[in-house]
């Protein structure tokens, strides 16, 4: 479960299938460390993700050459894993642009027609 910062509740199933555009498009922007990937995931609007999830993801992007990873030593701690994109992963991101325009454009009209529908108070035709 995801809550957004106005209070709104975002189910993790909701979110679950579109970390995978979201992590290649913070890859895109430049690489990163798994948790520094979890943070951005927040900055972009998407809090609350679980590292055990977002980890799996990241594995399975890497199992199909989306991206790439490799260890680098860190200062203070263990070493971390650094992930970045592959050409591969940039296309199969420009493949999700106008997937993800679309699911925005469907989303508009629901809470549009939901925002019309409830400010007048009136049952859909049928539904009485």
């Amino acid at each position: 479960m995801l809550t957004e910062p106005g209070g709104d509740v975002v189910e993790g199933n909701e979110i679950r299938s579109l970390l995978r555009p979201f992590l290649l498009l913070l890859l895109y922007e430049r690489p990163g460390h798994g948790y520094e990937l979890i943070e951005r995931l927040g900055e972009l609007g998407v809090p609350g993700v679980e590292p055990g999830h977002a980890y799996r993801v990241l594995r399975d992007l890497e199992r199909a050459r989306l991206l790439r990873s490799a260890w680098e030593p860190s200062g203070a701690g263990p070493a971390r894993r650094r992930y970045e994109l592959t050409p591969e992963g940039r296309g199969d991101l420009e493949g999700w642009v106008p997937r993800l325009a679309a699911f925005s454009r469907m989303l508009d009209s629901c809470v549009a027609r939901w925002t019309e529908v409830s400010r007048t108070g009136e049952l859909m035709r049928g539904a009485r």
